[in-house]
């Protein structure tokens, strides 16, 4: 049967792991009534949240089963796609008698994963070693390689101080590397089902995307939901060097302005910086200040790295000219495209495109 997963917020102040094992206990009195199966179930007690993890026929049969024994539904229900590897993202865990999740090191399981994603641009022909190191990087620090429809890695970790140690040992070793390599990378901290939506870790996944694709080259990005979560800070260094950068809940909002509005314009040759700053509704002294603080770039240089990293991914395509990626990308010409190219990686666009050529 399809895997299904929900979240409920509990309102009551006083709400503990007993009261939470009794509502599974009327979960499971009625299930089969519904013909679900409850495998276990993560609670969260600081955020007040328990995320179900259950077998069913329909999303129908998990809200009627909860509405039956508590008189009310869960606050959203996804199905667990069958194309997601469910224990990438969560790990080995086990469970305990009443079907509460356990960490593989017996802790009680939240269900909060930090998840970390690695943008990784090499000119020097050595992409697939340099992979197979910051795979190993990950497996040291105890993370879970999350298998994705893309070139990027994406990571999940139980615990924020294994990944933020992972980021800045990965990112520590790319910068170590006398190397064409360009690579960005991401810190979020999320839960697996969001009060809206459909997608598992979907807020979390896209804020990852988003942070990956806009962040400035060689910089981590680390949200302040998985800095808050931190035993010890971060040495200061990283940050105040510029490897680092703290992004908050309020910068999300910018981010996602940002990412929508680049990805309408893209093609656009028209689209400027002015432009831009319209749309966020922002004077271009703010504008200037707001973005180059978030992505460490101007606005007319983020307009232009977004262009040029969309190419990159067009030319490992391999199935169009390059006069056809410069067009739909708004550069005026292939010339003017090629010769930004070179200016940025260092390369021609035709000799990055056979190089990673099948």
């Amino acid at each position: 049967m399809p895997l299904f997963m929900d979240i409920h917020i509990v309102e009551d102040g006083a709400f503990n792991e007993i009261a939470a094992r009794e509502g599974h206990r009327e979960d499971l009195a009625v299930q089969d009534k519904y013909g679900v199966r409850n495998i276990k179930y993560f609670l969260n007690l600081s955020e007040k949240k328990i995320f179900c993890l259950m077998e069913a026929a329909d999303k129908k049969a998990c809200v009627d089963m909860h509405l039956s024994a508590h008189g009310i539904g869960a606050c959203n229900v996804i199905e667990v796609s069958s194309e997601i590897d469910f224990n990438a993202f969560f790990g080995e865990g086990s469970k305990d008698e009443n079907d509460m999740a356990l960490t593989s090191s017996g802790e009680i399981d939240t269900g909060y994963r930090t998840l970390m994603m690695v943008s990784l641009i090499d000119f020097s022909g050595n992409n697939g070693k340099h992979l197979d190191e910051i795979r190993r990087l990950i497996r040291q620090y105890q993370g879970s390689n999350i298998n994705q429809p893309n070139d990027y890695i994406t990571t999940s970790f139980i615990h924020a101080s294994d990944a933020i140690a992972c980021c800045l040992a990965v990112s520590r070793w790319l910068r170590s590397l006398s190397l064409n390599i360009d690579y960005t990378m991401a810190l979020v901290t999320g839960k697996p089902v969001d009060e809206v939506g459909s997608e598992f870790f979907g807020e979390a996944q896209e804020r990852l995307q988003m942070l990956c694709r806009l962040g400035g080259n060689r910089t981590v990005h680390i949200d302040t939901d998985t800095k808050a979560l931190l035993q010890i800070d971060f040495n200061k260094s990283d940050a105040e060097n510029g490897m680092v950068k703290l992004v908050s809940n309020g910068d999300f909002n910018l981010f996602e302005t940002l990412w929508k509005t680049l990805e309408f314009q893209i093609s656009n040759a028209d689209f400027k910086s002015e432009d831009l700053n319209k749309t966020l509704g922002l004077s271009k002294a703010q504008a200037y200040r707001k973005i180059k603080a978030l992505t460490g770039m101007s606005p007319n240089v983020l307009i232009r790295e977004m262009r040029l990293r969309r190419s990159l991914e067009a030319l490992k395509e391999n199935n169009k000219t390059v006069a056809e990626i410069a067009y739909e990308l708004g550069f005026n010409s292939p010339t003017y495209f090629t010769r930004v190219f070179r200016n940025r990686y260092k390369e021609l666009p035709t000799t990055f495109a056979k190089l990673h050529s099948a």
